[in-house]
C-alpha cells in the first residue's frame, strides 16, 4: 500500500531527503521536519515537543531519519581505550534519546482506524546477536537502545492503533557525508536505499509490528 501522507524526521540528511524524494515520486503528500528547515534539535526536548505539536494528523508513514556515527571531530570507537563519557552521551542523544522523543507525539498523528507506518531508522551494528567484529561502542550501544524503543513502542501503540505497524529498519551502508571516511565499505547511494525501504514499507502488514527488518524486507536479529 503506497503512502498517501508522510512526516519524515530529519529530513535534511542524506537518507533522509532520500526518503522525502522516493515517497514525494509516489505522490505522496511529504511534511518534512529537520533542523535546516524548521530549527528542529531532536536532542531537545522543547522544540521537539514545540514542533510536534503544531503537526496535524493523520499520517499514515512516519519516518524518523535522524542519526550520527560519532560527534563532531571524533570518529566511532576502535577500542575500549577510545570511550569518551561525553561524546557517548551525545551519540546516544542523537540514535536513542532523540528518536524515543519523537515518538512520544506520534500516536496522535496516526489514523485510529486505518493502516499506518511508523519506520525508525536503526543499523544492522545495533543488532546484538550479529555482533562479530566489536568495536563502535557508542553507536552499536545507541542503535540496540533504539531498537528496544522502537519495540516497545509497537506494542504500545497498537493497543489504541490495531493498524498501526512501528519497525526499525536498516536501510545498509548509505553514501552519504556520514560515511565519506570509510571508503572500503560498500555503499550504496542515497535514493536507492530510500527506494529499498519505501517499497519495504508498502509491504508491510499488522504482522511485522514490533520488527528489526532490513533493506530487503529481511529479520535481523536482535
Amino acid at each position: 500500500m503506497t503512502t498517501k501522507r508522510a512526516l519524515v524526521v530529519g529530513a535534511s540528511g542524506g537518507i533522509g531527503a532520500a526518503l522525502s524524494r522516493v515517497l514525494m515520486a509516489q505522490g505522496a503528500l511529504v511534511t518534512e521536519v529537520s533542523r535546516s528547515t524548521v530549527d528542529f534539535d531532536i536532542t531537545d526536548p522543547l522544540k521537539v515537543k514545540d514542533h510536534m505539536e503544531r503537526l496535524e494528523g493523520a499520517f499514515d508513514t512516519v519516518l524518523i531519519a535522524s542519526g550520527i556515527l560519532a560527534p563532531v571531530n571524533m570518529r566511532p570507537e576502535k577500542s575500549l581505550a577510545e570511550i569518551d563519557a561525553d561524546g557517548m552521551a551525545r551519540v546516544l542523544a542523537v540514535n536513542a534519546i532523540g528518536p524515543a522523543l519523537v515518538l512520544r507525539h506520534v500516536p496522535r498523528l496516526l489514523p485510529r482506524d486505518a493502516r499506518s507506518v511508523v519506520g525508525v531508522l536503526t543499523a544492522r551494528v545495533g543488532s546484538i546477536g550479529d555482533n562479530q567484529l566489536g568495536g563502535w561502542y557508542s553507536y552499536r550501544a545507541a542503535k540496540a537502545a533504539a531498537n528496544q524503543i522502537v519495540h516497545t513502542a509497537a506494542i504500545e501503540i497498537a493497543r489504541t492503533r490495531r493498524e498501526a505497524i512501528v519497525v526499525a529498519l536498516h536501510p545498509g551502508t548509505v553514501a552519504t557525508r556520514f560515511t565519506d571516511a570509510y571508503p572500503a565499505q560498500p555503499k550504496v547511494p542515497a535514493d536507492k536505499a530510500a527506494t529499498n525501504l519505501v517499497s519495504v514499507i508498502n509491504g508491510l502488514t499488522t504482522a511485522h509490528n514490533g520488527s528489526f527488518l532490513d533493506w530487503a524486507g529481511k529479520s535481523v536479529p536482535w
